[in-house]
């Protein structure tokens, strides 16, 4: 299952993601989203873990927890969308 955590604090890491998550389950990979040119955090990242049930579990206990002083939001993450090109063939 494919889980969106936003409201990351800026000096929230990939390790300090996978180290809370794996207290659920198995964590697959952890991926916060970065600035393309600056590298800093964009505030939101993705976790995958395979089981369903640890996952849920995840995001029932995790929703508003809070990590480096701000309060994260997990859920689900939803189904991307294809991007519409922009004049680009």
């Amino acid at each position: 299952m494919n889980i969106y955590v936003g409201n990351l604090s800026s000096e929230v890491t990939d390790a300090d993601l996978e180290t809370v998550f794996s207290n659920y389950g198995k964590v697959s990979s952890v991926k916060i989203i970065r600035d393309m040119f600056t590298q800093e955090s964009r505030g939101f990242g993705f976790i995958e873990m395979n089981n369903r049930n640890e996952a849920e579990k995840a995001i029932e206990q995790l929703n508003a927890y809070e990590i480096k002083g701000k309060k994260i939001v997990v859920n689900e993450a939803r189904p991307r969308r294809d991007r519409k090109s922009k004049g680009r063939r």
